[in-house]
């Protein structure tokens, strides 16, 4: 069986570096598996992606030698289990708020009688490269359990909600977790208490041995943030490099420009 070797880079302490997949294309899958990413999210949650097609753009990721994950629509049993057995090395689940959610997500990810994962398939076998039987057998000791915070809830009850065996990594989502802070007349949250809940959820991360893991938007944040101690690191997107790539040759070339930014992630 192949191993999970993001997982074994976060138990280490180290940063594992990806990006995330959100235009739901095969091939623009198997070009980036083959850029140098540890992991490729294919983002399951915020996009057009169906199960089918991301069945094909894991096995892609996997046969490159990337570890293929994928967000999926919401901390659900159902939904994690469909991913794990079409071929995801781990999932990211979001905006979990409580307790119960975690629970869940976590059993979900894993066979008894660790957790309550169905036994089924033979498609995750082929991208672990190994029996269906030795996959049944082994996988627990393989799977990545990413747990979003994307709540200032979540933060506020950060050891209860996180703070349990077999979460890998707690992964803020900048967007969401800024939009659940924005006061009563909708104004965002004011730039040092943003900064300082991302270190509130640094510390808990650090204060129960779970990798902290945030999405960023270029390569300097991605630096600095490994520099502050967060290893699961995300940078942009499949679709932001796309859209960056075009709009810098349009403006070296004078040529005429939307304006706006075209991608969030």
């Amino acid at each position: 069986m192949r191993v999970n070797t993001v997982k074994r880079l976060l138990k280490d302490g180290k940063p594992a570096v990806g990006t995330w997949l959100s235009l739901g294309s095969i091939t623009a899958a198997r070009f980036m598996a083959r850029s140098g990413f540890d992991w490729l999210t294919i983002d399951i949650e915020h996009s057009l992606v169906s199960m089918e097609t991301a069945t094909h753009m894991m096995a892609a990721i996997a046969e490159a030698g990337c570890i293929p994950l994928a967000r999926v629509p919401s901390c659900r049993h159902d939904h994690i289990k469909r991913v794990l057995d079409n071929g995801g090395y781990g999932i990211i689940a979001p905006m979990v708020c409580t307790p119960a959610e975690a629970k869940e997500g976590v059993d979900a990810c894993l066979y008894p009688p660790v957790g309550n994962r169905s036994v089924g398939g033979s498609v995750h076998a082929l991208n672990l490269d190994c029996s269906p039987a030795d996959y049944y057998a082994k996988f627990n000791d393989e799977v990545l359990c990413v747990l979003q915070c994307e709540h200032i809830d979540a933060v506020r009850n950060f050891d209860a909600v996180y703070g349990r065996p077999n979460v890998d990594a707690v992964f803020v989502g900048p967007n969401d977790l800024a939009a659940s802070m924005r006061s009563p007349d909708g104004k965002p949250p004011a730039p040092d208490a943003f900064k300082q809940t991302l270190s509130d959820i640094l510390a808990g991360c650090k204060r129960n041995k779970i990798a902290a893991g945030i999405h960023t938007f270029s390569i300097e944040e991605a630096k600095m943030r490994i520099a502050e101690g967060w290893q699961f690191i995300a940078v942009n997107s499949e679709m932001k490099f796309m859209v960056d790539g075009a709009a810098a040759v349009v403006t070296a070339l004078g040529l005429k420009k939307n304006a706006g930014d075209l991608a969030k992630y």
